[in-house]
């Protein structure tokens, strides 16, 4: 596959047990399209030159997307965000650490 078109979109977490739930919902899907590759990767939000990066500071779902045209980028990535929406849903319904954040900062 010549991947000639590509994006890399990251989601910042509060957290890394988000970063990392978010991370591990969303690549258990594969991609459909056998046009398309993509990658998931967290990090922390400030790029350290150490390459022994502490886990809990790897706050940001880095994702990267390549695909032979422009119209097949778009298409995966749609689909992906949808069910990037999906999944930030589900944490914010259910997440008891994130509705505590939430109560607290309302007080």
């Amino acid at each position: 596959m010549a991947a000639n078109k590509s994006t890399n979109p990251e989601f910042p977490y509060s957290l890394n047990r988000l970063a990392s739930s978010a991370l591990q919902a969303l690549e258990v899907d594969a991609e459909l399209s056998p046009f398309v590759r993509r990658s998931f990767a967290l990090r922390s939000p400030v790029q350290n030159s150490s390459t022994d990066e502490d886990e809990a500071a790897k706050t940001v779902l880095e994702t990267t997307y390549r695909a032979t045209t422009n119209r097949m980028l778009r298409v995966a990535v749609n689909g992906f965000m949808e069910s990037l929406g999906v999944v930030l849903g589900v944490m914010e319904e259910l997440d008891v650490d994130v509705l505590s954040e939430e109560m607290e900062e309302e007080k």
